[in-house]
This record gives structure tokens, C-alpha cells and sequence, in this order.
């Protein structure tokens, strides 16, 4: 009974899919379910024609020769009148065929746009921290892969089984004058290869869900040993060999899974095939033999021997294609657990804090990744007041890039609270938080689309505003080398896409920095390692220029450069989550702690 209960409970997610088709487009929908009924009725109706027709022969020949007359248009319209009666069935059978083709096809297109739309739709409600769970990425790729097909192939499979359903129908109605045993034994024919079906359906299933990891990891491979962004560093350390050997292994090891699956399965498949086979040469027999007797025309026994046959067919689609929707529904619960992963609300609607000018506040803040055992951040306190700069100074894992994204609200604090102007940044609304910061990260991405566009994403409002992306990469230090782009500013970058221009990692960086200037009306600047790429003439103009625009902007700093760091009004000094000192360059200097020991050895540096 669980077996019975658990196969039957997976079809929940059926009236979702038909739901999901019928949004899609409800005219293909009407027109897919008109072209099943007709291609579910006419084969039935052809096959009593085609008794008619056998019949009005046999009547015609028996005509002819007790009579001895010739044949004439009277005689033979009977027969010519079914004739011609089949063959508009015949072609309306093929033009309920087509059209379900062509509607399918038209479906899927838009079926697949539809869910992909969907999936990321739901990617851009996730937390930043749903998307560095391993376990989530898994749904992510298992729903990716599969869900953009699943939705329609089981409509095309509910529609196929009305369509056998009502052949059956009609095929049932003609076989029951024959004999109601004639359809148990079509029942039994086909029942045992379904359950055989259905239950390497469910082997497979669990089959892809417990392999996802696998199957990303080469993925993930195939993009190491195929992407421009990477293969300079596999050919120079000659990891090819290496990596490649990864990769069939992982291969190999799931081609050996899915053939151990494919042959149990079509193994019992043949076997328990047969029984069918077996049935309906059985009830061909009976057939025959009934005719033998005298119990049947030769008429009748043209028509029960097409109608069993295309029972028997009919029968096995309709299994086949419960089969198949059980296993479409079991795809299908990866599309809706991802769909229904819960999403934290956020609810804050505030557009101005509490005390206007106040600034930025941390207040004894902490904040550790999920599964992790020690915390990225502990007790944080600062305060940044509009028109101040403030520089974080640490080693590697310090927590310096951690604090930011607590500040843009990419993660939530796990204890303590942010304020700005006065109110926690819980309760300020999403987007007018994010339109005040303007930020570089130092991973920072670079974009497969033209120079323009790499600089309007960073304000969407003004996205393809030519005169703003001027402007800001003017400030970037990005103009010169702009202009001399065969393109300019329309200059397709990278070299994913047909005319792209790569550039060097200085370059990237300047248009990252004039990406972060795009954003004129943000107040809050965050420059996580801006010039790492640059040389020092590049590095000393773009501080000079941030020096110039910052007046009443909140400014923080990310650098290890203490020449670049020295300019900050309040310096805070990071170790293993915690702030371990604070204060001026200079107060920092004349306390002799951490920072004056970076500070002096890396002056040493340049004598």
C-alpha cells in the first residue's frame, strides 16, 4: 500500500504543470486538447469502416456471381462510398497529428522560456548566503537541468493519455460485442511491463537526485579547462592532464550507473514484453478460429484483429505515458522545491532613517557563516558620519569584505545592528538602501557585454545614458583607453561573443571604479581593493580625485596599501573577525601595535 500511495502521490504536481500550460498560452492548450480528442476518436471509426468496407466487398462479389452481371458504378458505390469515408478519417487522423506536433512545438518554446524565467526570477529573491550553500546549489542545477522540459512533456503525456484513453473507449465499445474477456486479456498484456517501467522510473530519479554533486563537479570542469579566464593558468602549470583525468573519471563512474540502469531496465522491458506479444497472438488466434467456425465475418474479423492490435498499442501508450508522467512528476517536485525554497522577508519600507545625517552605525556586531565554527566577524562597533573616510586595514580572512556586505545587506547580522541615519538597515527598503551605495568589490565582475553597458550596470536608471558613462569613466581613469577602442563605447568586451575586445586587469579594474561612479546620487562609497591592478601613477590620480569628490560622502576603504590607507580619517585595524586597534595614521603610528609594525615594513619595502 505505501508502494501504491507513494507512486500515486507524486502525481500532485500534474494539475501545477497543466496549470503552468494553460498561463502559457490557452489557445495551444484548447487546440492541443481539440487534436486529442479527434486523434483519440477517428482510429476507431476507421477501423468500423474498414469492416464496412470488407463486408460491402464480400456482399459485392457474392452479388456478382449469383448474378453473373457486370460491374457497375451502382454496384460498386456501397463500397466506394466507405472507401472514401476512411480515407477523410485517414486524413483527418494526420491533420490531428500535425496539429498536436506543431502546438507541442510552439509550447515547448514558450514552456521553457516561461520556467527558465521563472527560475531566475526566483535566483534574484535569494540571499547571498542561499547561494554559498552547497546543498542549494544542487536544487539550483537539478531544477536547471530538467525542469525547463518536464512541464510539457507531462501535459503531452496527460494529452496522449486522453487520447488512448478514448481510443480505448471506442475500441472497448467494438470489442465488447466480440467478447468482454477480450479486453482483460489486453489488461494483462500490458500490465506487468507498466509496473516494470514505473519502478526503473523511480530507480533513475533517485539515480540523477543522488548524483548532482558529481554532475556539477564537471561542470565545473568542463568550464576550468574551456574558459579564457582560466586557461592561461591550466596551460602554465599543465594541469590539462590532470584535470581532464578528473573528469573521465567522473564520467565513467556515472556511465557505469546509467548503464547497469539501462540494461536491468530494458532487460525486464523485452522479458515482460513479451507477454503482451503473447496476448495478442492468443486473442489472434481466437479470432481466426471464431471466424473459422462461422461465428464471424470476414468483415468482423478484419475490424476485431486492427481494433485488438490497436487496443493492444493504445493500451501500452496509456501505460507508458502514466509511466512517464510519474516520472515528469518526480522532475517536476526539483522545479517546485527550489521554487518553494522559503526566502527571508524583507519587509523594511523606510526611505529615511530616523536621524537624517547621523550616518553609519555598527553596534556590537557579529556574523558567522552557516556551519561554520568560528565567526567572520565579533563585536564590531564604528561609527561614519557623513563627509568622514574610514580605512579597514587586515590580513587575508580578517573580515574586511564580510563587513561589507553586512553594510549593503547581503547577509543579516547575527547579532547586534546597523544603523544608518538613525534606523536598522532591517527596516529601510531594499532598493532605496542599495541606490545610496556605490561600490567596486575587489572579485569584481566583468561583464560579457559592451563598454557602456559594463559602466551603466552600475546604475540601471541611467544603463544606456552615454553622457554618464563619460562622465564616469572619466573619474574611473577608463576615457582614454576607451576612446581608442575600435567601438568606443560600444565596444563589445571580452571574448565570449564574436568582435570582443579582452583587456588587461588595470583595465577591468578602471571600469569596474567608473562603474562604481555611475551611481551619482549614492552618499556611501565602498572601495574594496580599487587599484590592486594598477600601476602607481593610475593608483595616486584615482585617489586624488576620490579625495576631491568625497565632501559630504561616507567613504570606506579596503586596501593593503598604507600609502592609500594613511589619507583616512579613522583607521580600523582587523584580525580574525575582531577590531584590534583604531584610530588616525598618525595616533596608529605612536601606539606601536600592529598597524606601525605593517606600516614600517612595508616602507621598508621602498628603500
Amino acid at each position: 500500500m505505501n508502494i501504491i500511495r507513494r507512486f500515486f502521490g507524486v502525481f500532485r504536481y500534474s494539475g501545477r504543470a497543466l496549470s503552468l500550460v494553460w498561463q502559457t498560452s490557452r489557445a495551444l492548450t484548447i487546440g492541443l486538447a481539440i487534436c486529442t480528442l479527434v486523434a483519440g476518436v477517428l482510429p476507431a471509426v476507421a477501423a468500423w469502416l474498414g469492416q464496412l468496407i470488407v463486408d460491402s466487398v464480400v456482399d459485392a462479389m457474392a452479388y456478382h456471381r449469383e448474378t453473373d452481371a457486370p460491374a457497375t458504378w451502382q454496384t460498386l458505390w456501397p463500397v466506394m462510398r466507405y472507401v472514401l469515408a476512411e480515407a477523410g478519417v485517414i486524413a483527418g487522423i494526420a491533420l490531428a497529428q500535425r496539429g498536436l506536433s506543431a502546438q507541442q512545438s510552439l509550447l515547448r518554446a514558450l514552456l521553457g522560456q516561461k520556467v527558465n524565467v521563472m527560475i531566475l526570477e526566483k535566483a534574484g529573491t535569494l540571499s547571498l548566503t542561499q547561494f554559498e550553500d552547497s546543498e542549494f546549489y544542487d536544487k539550483l542545477t537539478r531544477a536547471r537541468r530538467e525542469a525547463s522540459t518536464r512541464p510539457l512533456g507531462l501535459v503531452n503525456k496527460t494529452f496522449s493519455l486522453l487520447q488512448n484513453a478514448i481510443s480505448l473507449l471506442s475500441f472497448g465499445v467494438l470489442l465488447i460485442q466480440f467478447s468482454p474477456w477480450a479486453l482483460l486479456v489486453l489488461l494483462v498484456g500490458a500490465l506487468p511491463a507498466f509496473f516494470s517501467e514505473a519502478k526503473f522510473s523511480g530507480d533513475a530519479f533517485q539515480l540523477f537526485r543522488r548524483r548532482s554533486p558529481h554532475t556539477r563537479m564537471q561542470m565545473y570542469l568542463e568550464t576550468v579547462l574551456a574558459r579564457e579566464d582560466s586557461i592561461k593558468e591550466v596551460k602554465l602549470f599543465g594541469l590539462e592532464p590532470l584535470l581532464l583525468s578528473r573528469y573521465r573519471d567522473i564520467f565513467h563512474t556515472l556511465y557505469g550507473e546509467d548503464r547497469r540502469l539501462t540494461l536491468r531496465r530494458e532487460s525486464w522491458g523485452f522479458v515482460l514484453g513479451l507477454l503482451g506479444t503473447l496476448a495478442f497472438y492468443g486473442a489472434y488466434a481466437w479470432v481466426v478460429v471464431e471466424t473459422v467456425v462461422g461465428q464471424l465475418t470476414l468483415g468482423q474479423m478484419t475490424m476485431y484483429l486492427l481494433v485488438f492490435k490497436q487496443g493492444q498499442s493504445a493500451l501500452s501508450a496509456s501505460l507508458t505515458s502514466i509511466s512517464g508522467m510519474y516520472e515528469d512528476n518526480l522532475y517536476l517536485s526539483n522545479l517546485y522545491e527550489y521554487l518553494e525554497q522559503p526566502v527571508a522577508s524583507e519587509q523594511g519600507s523606510l526611505t529615511q532613517g530616523a536621524h537624517p545625517g547621523d550616518g553609519i552605525r555598527f553596534e556590537n556586531v557579529s556574523f558567522s557563516y552557516p556551519d561554520a565554527e568560528t565567526p567572520a566577524l565579533s563585536d564590531i562597533s564604528l561609527h561614519v558620519r557623513p563627509g568622514e573616510s574610514l580605512a579597514l586595514v587586515g590580513q587575508n580572512g580578517s573580515g574586511k569584505t564580510t563587513l561589507i556586505k553586512l553594510l549593503t545587506r547581503l547577509y543579516s547580522p547575527s547579532e547586534g545592528r546597523i544603523l544608518l541615519d538613525g534606523s536598522d538597515l532591517r527596516d529601510w527598503d531594499v532598493a532605496t538602501l542599495r541606490r545610496r551605495i556605490g561600490v567596486i568589490f575587489q572579485d569584481f565582475v566583468r561583464y560579457q557585454l559592451k563598454v557602456g553597458e559594463n559602466l551603466g550596470a552600475g546604475d540601471v536608471v541611467a544603463f544606456n545614458e552615454e553622457a554618464r558613462w563619460q562622465e564616469a569613466a572619466r573619474r574611473g581613469l577608463a576615457d582614454e583607453f576607451i576612446n581608442e577602442m575600435p567601438g568606443g563605447y560600444h565596444t563589445q568586451l571580452g571574448r565570449w561573443f564574436k568582435g570582443g575586445q579582452e583587456l588587461s586587469g588595470g583595465q577591468w579594474q578602471k571600469i569596474a571604479l567608473s562603474r562604481a561612479y555611475m551611481r551619482e546620487s549614492a552618499d556611501i562609497v565602498v572601495l574594496d581593493e580599487p587599484t590592486a591592478a594598477m600601476d602607481a601613477a593610475a593608483e595616486a590620480a584615482v585617489y586624488a580625485d576620490f579625495r576631491e569628490h568625497r565632501r559630504d560622502k561616507m567613504t570606506i576603504l579596503i586596501s593593503h596599501r598604507f600609502s592609500t590607507v594613511r589619507a583616512a580619517d579613522h583607521i580600523l585595524v582587523m584580525q580574525n573577525g575582531r577590531i584590534i586597534e583604531q584610530g588616525s595614521h598618525d595616533a596608529l603610528l605612536a601606539a606601536d601595535g600592529r598597524y606601525a609594525s605593517l606600516f614600517r615594513l612595508q616602507a621598508e619595502g621602498y628603500r
